[in-house]
């Protein structure tokens, strides 16, 4: 097992170190094994085992608890293992997203053994799959007293920076109908798949809202991402099915967000296969975080655990270090100046 040492490693090394572990999702035993180790050696720590989640806590009595949260997973390897360190860029698989944010977390808990609040560290799987195999998602019902807390911190990368809120993620397909018949008797059909160009006409021409909440403009997304059309080569398709997914602001709800993709298209078929609402960015309730932190807030435009947080009930905004845009890219990298950012931030606040 890799082993990794919190007390002594600096936060650059401890990045390298985390993304030198594979962990794509479904396959965190290693790296869930090392990080539960190395946080059962501080003894100012309570740790939990969750499948490959690991979850440590203080119990000092603070009369306040805070949640720092990282996931452990990365998506597929696209020839950017093992890590590099260059002009001050640490660069691999989950450089950006989000091991430099885990690093972080991992030297706080192992180095701010008594910190002004009670804090609960979750280090948890399978964020970037399916919402149902999600760590944190797996934690909150089957332990749900391991997620209360009267703040999070998500270590989701944020450019050093304040990410409030998130955006609501909705899936859907959009059927056309029309006709079976053999390419030869071509007009003896209808072609669901011609029939399907309005559809994709109306697509390109909607322009999606922008919805200004506690002063951040969230930018609303409608993107057609998935065309599926025939049987064979030699049959005229008597089905066209569009997928669509939409990025819609906070301050809609499922059912609103729902709505709003029925009645652009209400003359077809509407089959809504997922849909997720997002968190509000809840500025008044972490206020004082975000004047520690020395950042300007920004909207986050995309879905993170925030938004199960605040259906929790728990304030939580996203702050970790690395450019958002990187995440999922072969040439990802995280910047060792962030990375060092993040850490003192954090621990100024913490103590």
């Amino acid at each position: 097992m890799t082993a990794l040492d919190l007390r002594t490693s600096d936060v650059v090394d401890l990045t390298r170190a985390l993304v030198d572990i594979p962990s794509e999702s479904g396959e965190e035993g290693r790296i869930a094994d090392a990080v539960e180790a190395a946080l059962r050696d501080l003894p100012h720590l309570a740790v939990d085992r969750i499948g490959n989640s690991v979850v440590a806590r203080t119990d000092l009595g603070r009369p306040q608890r805070v949640v720092i949260a990282g996931h452990l997973d990365t998506v597929p390897a696209a020839g950017n293992l093992p890590s590099l360190l260059h002009e001050s860029r640490v660069y691999g698989l989950g450089a950006c997203d989000m091991k430099g944010g885990v690093a972080v977390a991992l030297r706080l808990a192992a180095t701010v053994p008594e910190p002004t609040r009670d804090l609960t560290y979750v280090f948890y799987e399978c964020e970037e799959v399916e919402g149902d195999r999600n760590g944190l998602r797996v934690i909150a019902e089957s332990r749900p007293d391991l997620l209360e807390a009267d703040l999070a911190v998500l270590m989701e990368p944020s450019d050093a920076g304040v990410e409030a809120g998130c955006q609501g993620v909705l899936s859907a397909d959009i059927v056309v109908r029309g006709e079976r018949a053999h390419t030869a008797r071509a007009w003896k059909g209808v072609n669901a798949a011609h029939l399907a160009a309005p559809v994709l006409q109306r697509l390109a021409d909607h322009r999606p809202e922008r919805v200004v909440i506690d002063g951040l403009e969230y930018r609303e997304g409608l993107s057609a991402v998935a065309l599926r059309a025939g049987v064979a080569g030699n049959v005229v398709p008597d089905e066209c099915v569009i997928t669509v997914n939409s990025r819609f602001a906070p301050s809609r709800s499922a059912e609103e967000a729902e709505a709003y993709v029925r009645d652009l298209f209400p003359e077809y078929e509407v089959h809504v296969t997922e849909v997720v609402p997002g968190a509000l960015p809840g500025l008044d309730r972490v206020a004082g975080l975000v004047e520690v932190l020395g950042a300007e807030p920004r909207p986050k435009l995309g879905w993170t655990d925030v938004a199960r947080f605040a259906a929790l009930g728990v304030p939580a905004l996203n702050y970790g270090p690395g450019d958002p845009s990187l995440a999922h890219t072969a040439g990802e990298y995280v910047p060792v100046e962030q990375l060092r950012e993040c850490e003192d931030r954090l621990r100024k606040w913490l103590l």
